[in-house]
C-alpha cells in the first residue's frame, strides 16, 4: 500500500497513547512480547529462508547462519538478561545530600522508537534492533527497506500476525516514505546503512532533538592487515569466507586487504586457491554464492572493476542478468587509490602492498582517514597486534579471525564517527533504548540549614568551614 503523511503520523500518534497507559513498563510483561518473538521466528524460519534466496541469493545455511540463527541468540540473551539490566540501581548519596542517603536510577524507556533497516541483512537488522527496543520497554515503528522486497513482505506479515499496530508497526516504501517517518517526532531513531544517508537521518533528528544511534559502514571502509609473519594459508582461507559471504555486502567486511609486500604474491595465491576451494572454479555456477541486491549494485561493482582491469588477477566476470559478480582481486593496489577510499559493499577485493618494516606508518594512514566500522589484524606479533587495536580508532575486530566478534554476547557492538554512534546487542542494546533516571530519596527529618541562606556574617563563615572540610 502507499503511505501518506497522515498515515504515519496517526501510527506514531497511536503508539504514544498506546505508550502512555504504561502497557509497556512491566519487566514481566516485555519478557513476554519477546518470547512471542522468538516463537514467531521460530515459526517463520522457512519464509525467511526463501525470502532471503529471492531477495539476496543466499542459501538456506547462509541465510539462517547470518541472519535467523543470531537474531533467535540475540532475543534469548535479552530474554534471560532483562529482569536484572532493567532493576532500579540504588547509590549512596554522600554526605553532600545529608540527611537523604539514597539515590536509585531508573531505566526508563524512550517511548515511540523509528528503527530504518537496511536491505543487506533484513532480518538481524530489524528483529535484533527491535529485540532491544521491547526489551527497554518502547513500542516500534519499522521502516523497512524497500531493496530487499522479499522480505520486507514477509517481515510486515510477520509483525502484524504478533503484535497490535499501537505497539509494534511495519512501514514499507522508499526513500520518501522513510523522509515522511523522519518528519514526525519520535522519542528515539535508530538507523542502519551508508554514512551519507547517517548524515540525512540525523539532520531530520536534530529538528525534533531526537536522540539517534547510528550503525554505518564507514566512509572509508573496513582494513584487513596482513603482516608477513602471519599464517597466510589461514588468513587466506578466513578473509576469502567473509568476502564470500552475501557477496561482500556487510558493513563489517573487509574493504581492501593491506599484505606485507614480502609475502604479498604468496598470500594472493592462497587467496585465490581459497575462493576455489569454498566456491569451486567458477563462483557464477554455484547456486549458492549469493548475488548483489540490484541491477544498479551490479552496474557500479562492474564499471568499478572495469576501472581496474588492468589489476584483476582472480574473478572480474559477472551475470548481470542475475545480478552475481565474482569474487574478484584487484593487486597491487597503491593505499591512495581511489578503490581503497570509498566503501565497495560488494566482492571486489584490493590488495593493498605494504614494507612490513613500516606497518605502523600503514596504521597511521589508516587512522588518518574515516574511522572504519571493523579492523582486522593476521600477525603472529600479539604484542605489536594489541597495541593496534587499543590505538586505533575503529568500532570493533579481530586478531586473526574475521567477523565473530559480533557474535560474543555481552560486549557492545557498533562504530565511532562516519562508522556508527551508539551501541547495541544484550545489555547494551537495552541501555540504547533506555534513558538512565536519577531519583534522590529525600528525608524530611534532620536537614540542616547548611545550603541555605544566610549565606554572610558567622553563620556564612561556618557554613563555607563545613563545606571545604567536606572537600576535601
Amino acid at each position: 500500500m502507499g503511505y501518506t503523511y497522515e498515515d504515519i503520523r496517526l501510527a506514531a500518534d497511536r503508539q504514544r497513547a498506546y505508550f502512555r497507559t504504561g502497557a509497556t513498563l512491566d519487566v514481566k510483561w516485555r519478557i513476554a512480547q519477546l518470547k512471542r518473538l522468538k516463537v514467531g521466528v521460530k515459526a517463520y524460519e522457512q519464509a525467511f529462508e526463501d525470502a532471503l534466496r529471492q531477495d539476496l541469493g543466499r542459501s538456506a545455511v547462509e541465510g539462517y547462519l547470518c541472519d535467523i540463527l543470531p537474531t533467535i541468540t540475540e532475543i534469548d540473551e535479552t530474554i534471560g538478561g532483562l529482569k536484572r539490566w532493567a532493576r532500579p540501581e540504588c547509590h549512596f548519596s554522600g554526605l553532600m545530600c545529608f540527611p537523604s542517603m539514597v539515590t536509585k536510577v531508573y531505566k526508563m524507556p524512550y517511548g515511540v522508537t523509528l528503527i530504518i533497516s537496511p536491505f543487506n541483512f533484513p532480518i538481524l537488522l530489524t528483529l535484533g534492533v527491535l529485540t532491544a527496543s521491547l526489551a527497554g520497554g518502547n513500542t516500534a515503528v519499522i521502516k523497512t527497506s524497500s531493496k530487499s522486497a522479499a522480505c520486507t513482505a514477509v517481515l510486515k506479515r510477520f509483525v502484524a500476525e504478533l503484535f497490535p499496530p499501537e505497539y509494534v508497526t511495519l512501514i514499507d516504501g522508499g526513500h520518501d516514505v522513510a523522509d515522511m517517518c523522519l518528519a514526525q517526532r519520535f522519542d528515539k531513531i535508530f538507523y542502519t546503512g551508508s554514512p551519507a544517508v547517517g548524515k540525512h537521518v540525523l539532520a531530520a533528528a536534530a529538528q525534533h532533538l531526537t536522540p539517534v544511534a547510528l550503525e554505518l559502514g564507514g566512509e572509508t571502509g573496513n582494513w584487513c592487515v596482513v603482516r608477513k609473519d602471519a599464517d597466510l594459508k589461514d588468513a587466506a582461507r578466513k578473509v576469502a569466507f567473509f568476502k564470500l559471504c552475501n557477496a561482500g555486502q556487510i558493513c563489517i567486511n573487509i574493504n581492501q586487504v593491506a599484505v606485507a609486500e614480502e609475502v604479498a604474491d604468496e598470500f594472493v595465491r592462497e587467496l585465490k586457491a581459497a575462493f576455489a576451494e569454498q566456491i569451486g572454479g567458477d563462483a557464477l555456477a554455484n547456486e549458492s554464492y549469493p548475488k548483489l541486491i540490484s541491477e544498479g549494485a551490479y552496474s557500479r561493482c562492474a564499471a568499478l572493476a572495469d576501472q581496474y582491469r588492468d589489476r584483476i588477477v582472480a574473478g572480474g566476470v559477472g551475470d548481470r542478468t542475475q545480478c552475481r559478480y565474482a569474487p574478484t582481486v584487484l593487486y597491487p593496489i597503491g593505499i591512495d587509490d581511489p578503490i581503497v577510499q570509498q566503501e565497495l559493499f560488494c566482492p571486489l577485493l584490493p590488495i593493498v602492498p605494504f614494507k612490513d618494516a613500516e606497518a605502523d606508518r600503514l596504521m597511521s594512514i589508516i587512522a588518518e582517514r574515516e574511522h572504519p566500522l571493523a579492523l582486522y589484524l593476521f600477525t603472529r606479533n600479539r604484542r605489536w597486534a594489541r597495541r593496534v587495536m587499543s590505538s586505533q580508532q575503529y568500532g570493533g575486530g579481530c586478531i586473526n579471525e574475521v567477523c565473530v566478534h559480533l557474535m560474543v554476547k555481552g560486549v557492545p557492538f557498533n562504530g565511532t564517527g562516519h562508522s556508527g554512534m551508539g551501541a547495541y546487542h544484550g545489555e547494551w542494546g537495552f541501555r540504547e533504548f533506555t534513558h538512565p533516571s536519577t531519583v534522590l530519596m529525600g528525608s524530611t527529618r534532620f536537614n540542616l540549614p547548611l545550603r541555605e541562606h544566610p549565606y554572610t556574617g558567622k553563620a556564612g563563615k561556618l557554613k563555607l568551614k563545613i563545606l571545604k572540610l567536606l572537600s576535601r
